[in-house]
């Protein structure tokens, strides 16, 4: 079994990083976002990089994630992972934090060294008024490095985390060259959205607020062989 999540999604953009692997819509706003596997990978190591030079974060250092499953969620996660970050899922002292700007006063009950405000903007645009106390993912993310090595061995977590992801990739029957289609206001866990295809070498078509008399259009037009609503 696969121990190093940063590895698993390496390996999983090496045959084709240009192939669309995260693909986001959310029908109450209307966005669509496709993602190949290297902007995501690129994404993912400005995220990590973010965390070693400017949040100063070790590995084993605890992070937390206040966040909605979204492609930029996916980006923080896997760049979490990458610097072998622990993600903490309840109220707790973490080293970083990333919070959706709608869940400010929730974060305030998290204690942490370094905050990270997120408006999950469609076009990725900085924010016109940071939260207090927060920094601006997007303004601050994008100064770093395009490339980031992971370390070796995955965080302490990634073992289970894959174990997970594995066991529902096979519940969903899902093989390299995949494309599933789930619906993530029902599934939110990113196991199901973003790990469970990673693992199995497929990609995704993340939906919220699915409006669901277009599934079977949407489904067609992004070729869709799974379908988890």
């Amino acid at each position: 079994m696969a121990d190093n999540i940063a590895r698993v999604f390496a390996d999983t953009i090496a045959t084709d990083p240009t192939r669309p692997l995260l693909t986001w819509y959310d029908d109450a706003t209307g966005e669509r976002t496709e993602l190949s596997g290297a902007t995501l990978a690129n994404w993912v190591a400005k995220t990590a990089n973010l965390l070693v030079d400017e949040a100063g974060c070790a590995p084993g250092d605890p992070a937390g994630a206040l966040l909605p499953p979204h492609w930029q969620t996916a980006a923080v996660l896997l760049g979490c992972w990458s610097a072998k970050l622990t993600m903490i899922d309840t109220p707790g002292p973490v080293e970083v934090l990333f919070t959706a700007v709608d869940r400010v006063d929730e974060a305030g009950r998290w204690p942490a060294g370094e905050r990270y405000a997120l408006a999950l903007d469609p076009f990725a645009l900085p924010m016109r008024q940071v939260p207090a106390g927060c920094a601006d993912f997007v303004a601050a993310v994008r100064g770093h490095g395009d490339h980031f090595t992971p370390y070796p061995s995955g965080g302490e977590a990634d073992a289970a985390l894959l174990g997970r992801a594995e066991a529902r990739a096979a519940e969903l029957g899902l093989t390299a060259g995949d494309r599933l289609l789930v619906d993530v206001t029902r599934h939110p866990d990113p196991v199901d959205w973003l790990l469970a295809p990673l693992t199995a070498g497929a990609s995704v078509v993340a939906c919220a607020h699915l409006d669901r008399a277009r599934l079977d259009s949407r489904a067609a037009t992004e070729k869709a062989t799974h379908i988890l609503t």
